[in-house]
């Protein structure tokens, strides 16, 4: 690829702002590669492994092994395992209610919450799918989503931001039609903690899904707390860029 520094202008610079942005620069997209760009680029590069696994040079200019590492990151800062069993700093960001969500979602995770006796079924399950009107047998993930925040709502449906769903796609939908859903490409907007992260399966156009809770989101990289994905409540991570089958997020107001 043409290497681009300060002062390159067109498709290639204004692609690599986009790119910027989708890992969490805040940088207008101009075209032209102007100071923030330089900025944005020398903290990716100082934060990140280039395809051989070492760091990349901090110069400022995007050439091949800093342009595949923007496609392909993988921090060199966020080492050891992942603690989804606390709560993210602060720094994070997130909504009151969605951070109170996510409290619970972990100490779900901490004690060990899941299936027993076989797929979908177990007291943590009846749990979760109960209020919805449904026993167990079926996918529990917007269940659980549900509960973390019917309890952040002090245990009162009518007092939660959503109706309480066992569908995934009913409820992104539901954040949809309240203008709270935002997706990968929307300009500022990152993933925070206690946001709502949700995917399509078998067809886009389907009313099949998956949704999960945000733990934070760093370096390119997504942390979530789901239910249902594994046997058992547990924490999972992506990188940003490569999520297959993502609808998008939402984000109480």
């Amino acid at each position: 690829m043409v290497l681009l520094k300060k002062g390159s202008q067109g498709a290639g610079v204004t692609e690599l702002q986009n790119v910027l942005q989708e890992l969490g620069f805040n940088i207008p997209v101009t075209g032209v590669f102007d100071n923030n760009t330089y900025k944005a680029v020398r903290n990716f590069q100082s934060n990140h492994l280039d395809k051989h696994g070492k760091p990349l040079e901090v110069d400022g200019e995007v050439g091949d092994l800093t342009w595949w590492a923007l496609k392909h990151p993988r921090s060199a800062v966020s080492t050891g395992v992942i603690n989804y069993g606390i709560m993210p700093d602060v720094s994070f960001g997130g909504t009151a209610i969605g951070r109170s969500a996510l409290q619970f979602a972990i100490d779900e995770l901490n004690a060990g919450a899941g299936e027993e006796g076989g797929n979908n079924r177990g007291p943590w399950v009846r749990k979760y799918m109960q209020p919805a009107g449904l026993s167990e047998g079926d996918p529990w993930c917007a269940g659980y989503v549900s509960w973390c925040f019917l309890q952040a709502a002090g245990g009162n449906k009518n007092a939660m931001p959503f109706k309480y769903s066992a569908g995934a796609r009913n409820i992104y939908n539901q954040f949809k039609q309240k203008g709270w859903h935002f997706t990968g490409s929307d300009t500022g907007l990152q993933p925070q903690p206690g946001d709502i992260v949700a995917w399509w399966r078998t067809h886009i156009d389907s009313q099949k899904g998956h949704i999960g809770i945000v733990h934070h989101c760093k370096d390119g990289f997504l942390y979530t707390i789901e239910g249902n994905k594994a046997a058992n409540v547990a924490g999972f991570d992506y990188v940003k860029t490569r999520m297959d089958k993502l609808l998008g997020y939402g984000r109480v107001q």
